[in-house]
């Protein structure tokens, strides 16, 4: 590890885990299991607290609702031990991407790249 690397770890905490955490995560974790986009889940060995470790990114929209539930003691049993059902119309999780390029726009909004919107509900104010 470079001494960048190093420094970065010690001052970020948006992206990946600090120096702190993974401290912490060595001496009292115990993993649980990892979820599909790489995030590793840990509790402590009398279950008092339980952490997500992001593979990347530090963003809670990125956590599963699987996980998600778990990390927040709304079931005890983790994903990787009692995995839920899944209905066949559910869609696959994904991260929140507001605030992203990929957000939505709707029509008319302007930003998207196909042009403006046919308006013909609405009539521009021009001042005389």
């Amino acid at each position: 590890m470079g001494l960048m690397t190093f420094v970065k770890r010690i001052f970020t905490w948006w992206d990946g885990q600090t120096i702190g955490t993974q401290l912490f995560t060595w001496r009292k974790g115990v993993k649980v299991g990892q979820d599909a986009e790489g995030n590793i889940y840990y509790k402590t060995r009398d279950d008092s607290r339980r952490w997500v470790i992001y593979n990347g990114e530090v963003e809670g929209s990125r956590v599963p609702a699987d996980w998600h539930g778990w990390l927040h003691w709304t079931w005890d049993e983790a994903p990787t031990d009692k995995p839920l059902a899944h209905k066949v119309w559910e869609k696959p999780h994904h991260e929140n991407l507001s605030g992203t390029v990929m957000a939505y726009a709707p029509k008319g909004s302007i930003r998207r790249t196909d042009g403006p919107a046919d308006r013909r509900d609405y009539e521009a104010w021009q001042p005389e």
